[in-house]
């Protein structure tokens, strides 16, 4: 009787142990993989990859993307050499020459931010209210930017560790002097996916004529879909 117990023991832990096993090895999967989106506009499309890193702007984005919230909306506010920024839900039925910008989707999302991710060239992050009015930094459920920014040299980060306090890595100031960033926004504003395809279309984009509040003329509209992952 207890040697049967004994096996019957053995085989419990061993099956346990199996399950444990099999889930840390799909665990180990899921970490190992990255969501993609596809942003189609009528100058190109870009693919990007969203962050693991940052779970809750993540699952936000994949949620408003897969539900076709940001169809239609419009990149409403584009500065070349900076930035171009889309997701005001207002912007979808917005008249020619109205301003945006101050459209809101009704939460917040608490900042995630991660030194590793950074304002480069293509970043993806989050849009979000001034400090004065948000000093936890929450990112906006909606909105967000891509980051053009420009070329920049070691004489400028010195000047820009001197104004803000903040000490750039090497690694950091090879990727912002070989494509580009805006480097001063890090730590500000959580960054949560980048363009993997389609960098040139940022460019296009940022090159359009732009009218007050720095809307573009012509209206510059996005189509959103999920891509699986990879």
């Amino acid at each position: 009787m207890k040697t049967k117990k004994l096996i019957f023991l053995s085989i419990f832990l061993c099956t346990v142990l199996c399950s444990c096993a099999q889930q840390a090895d799909k665990q180990t999967v899921n970490a190992s993989t990255n969501h993609y989106v596809l942003i189609e506009t009528d100058y190109g499309n870009m693919k990007v990859k969203l962050y693991n890193e940052t779970p809750q702007h993540r699952d936000n984005f994949l949620k408003l993307v897969k539900e076709g919230f940001y169809d239609s909306l419009l990149f409403h506010r584009v500065i070349q050499g900076f930035m171009i920024q889309g997701g005001d839900p207002k912007s979808k039925m917005a008249p020619a020459g109205a301003p945006l910008g101050d459209g809101n989707i009704g939460y917040t999302i608490p900042a995630e931010f991660n030194s590793k991710l950074i304002h480069k060239k293509g970043a993806l992050a989050a849009a979000r209210t001034g400090d004065n009015v948000n000093p936890q930094k929450r990112s906006s459920g909606s909105q967000f930017y891509i980051v053009q920014g420009n070329l920049w040299n070691p004489g400028s980060f010195q000047m820009l560790e001197q104004r803000t306090g903040k000490t750039l890595t090497p690694e950091q100031r090879s990727v912002y002097s070989s494509i580009g960033g805006t480097p001063f926004l890090d730590g500000d504003y959580t960054v949560f996916g980048e363009v993997v395809e389609g960098l040139d279309v940022i460019d296009k984009i940022a090159s359009v004529k732009c009218g007050p509040m720095d809307r573009p003329v012509d209206d510059v509209r996005m189509k959103m879909t999920y891509l699986g992952e990879e």
